[in-house]
């Protein structure tokens, strides 16, 4: 029997069907909107159903028939993944599709290089990357879009397993006239009264906070940014300091803008980089080799950046 319908039309069904735009599932699929409109309206013809009311300035809507028929599909797509990963179990081959999320506030210094090592070592791999921030990654991690993803202990739920990979004290972003940016370090108590750039993402946001709280503190915060290269910007033209636990080689800001660097010191709770992944699930082989890739590499990543890391005193998985 001739199939009426092609895995990747169901893909790019399930991703409109998730999000609601068709920009957005473009993106999560990566390939253009125009492929991705084109093959819900032929699904659409093919089946002489509407999967989807569309409306003007607000998206797409699943029609009663398009959630049950984006069930089905989520099904057919799971049950041919189990296949794919079946296969390279049993041909021992390091292949097919790789979804990884990154957390946004570091993607861009570890994600990059990680990848270009990854794919020179497995070709065959077909690797697709997102930067999402915590809450994003936690929904796509239990919504099966990502397989793993690289991120930070912030409120890991009961249902996510953690392996650690390699640990991140904070440390002070400043413009390179700040009274404090000479000092070899500081405390929160010497921040405190300065004004304060917030980088204002979920988890994370509630992580910087805490240092304060715990100390008894409460920030002067005059701006709030949930992206990181406005923050450092915002830093080098003097509006404020801010608070990171990974940084870029350069010491400029994009603009041009000089920042220096300082750690800071005390009882402070580090970062965790590590590896999000669904508690309880068996990975496929793929993403094993690529969890024993990250720590192979990371840790010496991540030690390699100026403001250095820890090693994690052993690599055992968490939930």
């Amino acid at each position: 029997m001739a199939l009426r319908f092609t895995l990747r039309q169901l893909e790019y069904l399930v991703a409109v069907g998730e999000y609601g735009s068709v920009t957005e599932a473009a993106e999560r699929v990566n390939v253009s909107a125009p492929s991705v409109s084109a093959a819900i309206s032929q699904l659409e013809k093919e089946f002489g159903i509407t999967l989807f009311v569309r409306r003007h300035a607000h998206g797409l809507s699943l029609t009663q028939a398009g959630h049950t028929f984006v069930e089905q599909a989520r099904q057919i797509l799971g049950e041919a993944a189990k296949l794919n990963a079946l296969s390279n179990e049993l041909t021992g081959q390091i292949r097919g599709p790789l979804h990884v999320a990154c957390l946004v506030t570091f993607a861009q210094a570890v994600i990059p290089a990680l990848r270009r090592a990854f794919s020179d070592e497995y070709p065959d791999v077909d690797f697709f990357q997102y930067e999402r921030d915590q809450a994003r990654i936690l929904e796509g991690l239990r919504m099966a879009r990502f397989d793993i993803a690289l991120s930070y202990d912030l409120d890991i739920p009961a249902d996510i397993a953690f392996h650690e990979l390699a640990v991140l004290p904070p440390y002070a972003v400043l413009h390179e006239d700040h009274p404090l940016a000479d000092r070899s370090a500081v405390t929160i108590e010497d921040l405190a009264p300065h004004p304060m750039i917030l980088l204002d993402l979920p988890h994370s946001s509630a992580y910087f906070l805490s240092l304060f709280r715990e100390a008894g503190l409460t920030p002067q915060i005059v701006e709030r940014t949930r992206d990181m290269s406005v923050m450092r910007a915002m830093v080098a033209n003097r509006f404020g300091y801010s608070i990171a636990n990974i940084r870029p080689v350069s010491t400029y800001a994009l603009d041009g803008g000089k920042l220096s660097f300082v750690p800071l010191t005390g009882n402070l709770r580090p970062m965790r980089m590590g590896i999000l992944s669904m508690g309880g699930a068996s990975p496929a082989l793929t993403v094993r080799r690529f969890i024993d890739f990250c720590g192979e590499k990371i840790g010496d990543m991540v030690m390699d950046l100026p403001v250095s890391a820890a090693r994690p005193k052993d690599q055992k998985g968490s939930s």
